[in-house]
């Protein structure tokens, strides 16, 4: 076979440069480079145990996707689709950020590029040219891939009847399904399957569990720590240094288990009964646990500066989390300004037990899991006066929710930063901090910074005990750009009151 285009340039690495990689097998460039081979027709992972092919045999690509679109298949020895999923775009387009979170969570399954586009404020032309340019892809040919890939690790790391499988991959048919993997692979998918055993049934209540790699080091303990000093009562639980909670999406409710595997990966288990909700849950996933940045490049960056570099030698692996949910971070955002975080957890958990919805589920109770976080319209309708708090903030609760309940797309990608801390401080009760926050962990804006916080200003004091106000960190800030968030992230690593310290968060 012959490649429709090569995607040599895709790392600023000539061939040679990539070849070596291979013949290397370097792990430091998994999930960065991907090369299809002419000879057999099959896309590789720089780690993949096969023998390395000669050189003439081989062109390089940026992203599964440009090797697929190329017309290569995936190896079944390296599995493309347990690579890490790197977002080394970010900081060169956002453009193209915003629009592969969108696909992940499934924007092309019921629409189209065209959509996409005007959903990110740029004509459709220009967005396939963006993708080309940053990914090596067009749009379709990234959906088409997710799409693949995914089917093929539920295939061979579940139990899961393959109609199932169709479905929570994001297909529109179980015919479309097969025929896509005969393509493929010249065989049907059930041919696929490693497992062996009776099919579990996610419909009828079965969990399936799968792999999500990532780009060492991590830092799990940090993220632990951080969602466990924030867990809300009965909706999140840690336990056994594993992370489960409660979850609603599209009008389907479930349970999510994430805890660290054997390898670089995080192993999820997740049980929601309708299987077409997958590809976001696991979209959700990635981004709360932040799976697709690249520490080595982020660490290089931030520790240009003196101040920051120490930081970022003691906690290499450090990610910047994000949220399940936009609404019910802004809700725990505004329900935090002027109070501890601990202070907020216990009153976010009141909301919750009193205006959420029970979990009728003995499994989940046993891990302390009982209820699921109020949606807009249930936060929408209630009176400020029954809320345990000063009037003018449950005007701004229950304001936010009436508006998020109007419009279903409030925390949805915008064009640019500046424009989403725009729109969110519009909102009833949700000034510049928490706007910024917001940004930092719902939106997934690495750049955003609510350089307001204490906690940031603390952790830059002085010797003689001088911090930097908001204006001079903001200043500062600046050497930190495109990473501002990760730098946040450090900076309240270190910061001596850090509620998030596992030195101070006890796992309950």
């Amino acid at each position: 076979m012959r490649p429709r285009r090569a995607d040599h340039a895709a790392m600023d690495m000539d061939d040679d440069a990539c070849y070596r990689a291979f013949v290397m097998r370097d792990a430091r460039f998994d999930g960065r480079i991907f090369s299809g081979v002419l000879s057999t027709g099959i896309y590789c992972r720089p780690i993949c145990p096969a023998r390395t092919p000669k050189r003439e045999n081989m062109r390089f690509y940026r992203s599964a996707a440009a090797a697929q679109e190329a017309g290569f298949r995936p190896c079944l020895r390296c599995r493309p689709e347990t690579s890490p999923d790197l977002g080394s775009w970010r900081g060169t387009s956002n453009t193209v950020s915003r629009a592969l979170a969108l696909i992940e969570t499934g924007a092309l399954d019921t629409g189209d590029v065209e959509g996409l586009a005007s959903r990110l404020g740029v004509g459709e032309r220009q967005l396939r040219r963006l993708f080309h340019q940053h990914v090596g892809a067009s749009p379709i040919a990234v959906a088409q891939t997710r799409r693949v890939l995914l089917a093929k690790q539920l295939i061979q790391e579940t139990r899961m009847p393959m109609a199932e499988v169709a479905l929570a991959a994001g297909f529109g048919s179980v015919r479309r399904f097969n025929e896509t993997f005969q393509q493929l692979f010249a065989r049907p998918p059930a041919k696929l399957r490693r497992l062996g055993g009776a099919e579990i049934a996610a419909s009828d209540g079965g969990a399936a569990s799968i792999r999500l790699a990532y780009r060492a080091p991590y830092d799990w303990r940090a993220m632990l720590g951080f969602l466990t000093a924030r867990a809300i009562p009965g909706v999140e639980s840690v336990r056994d240094g594993r992370y489960a909670r409660t979850l609603q999406v599209a009008g389907t409710s479930g349970v999510v288990m994430v805890e660290p595997g054997q390898g670089d990966y995080l192993q999820v288990t997740l049980r929601f009964s309708k299987v077409q909700v997958w590809p976001a849950v696991i979209a959700r996933i990635r981004r709360v646990f932040d799976l697709a940045a690249d520490p080595a490049v982020i660490a290089a960056h931030l520790s240009e500066d003196p101040d920051l570099a120490p930081m970022v030698a003691a906690r290499p692996g450090l990610r910047a989390p994000g949220a399940w949910d936009g609404f019910e971070l802004a809700v725990r955002a505004v329900l935090g300004q002027q109070i501890t975080v601990q202070a907020a957890r216990v009153l976010a958990g009141k909301i919750t037990a009193a205006h959420g919805s029970p979990l009728r589920d003995e499994a989940a109770a046993r891990l302390g899991l009982t209820h699921f976080f109020p949606t807009p319209a249930q936060l929408a309708a209630v009176d400020v006066e029954t809320l345990a708090m000063p009037r003018s903030r449950g005007r701004a609760l229950v304001g936010l929710a009436a508006a998020a309940d109007a419009d279903p797309e409030l925390f949805g990608a915008r064009r640019s930063l500046d424009e989403a801390v725009a729109a969110l401080r519009a909102l009833p009760g949700v000034g510049e901090w928490t706007a910024q926050y917001i940004a930092m962990r719902a939106l997934r804006e690495p750049d955003a910074f609510p350089s307001a916080d204490i906690g940031l200003m603390r952790a830059l004091e002085g010797p003689d005990g001088a911090r930097p106000n908001p204006a001079q960190l903001l200043a500062r800030a600046e050497r930190w750009r495109p990473w501002r968030a990760y730098a946040a992230s450090h900076l309240w690593a270190a910061d001596p009151k850090n509620p998030s310290d596992t030195k101070h968060a006890k796992a309950a």
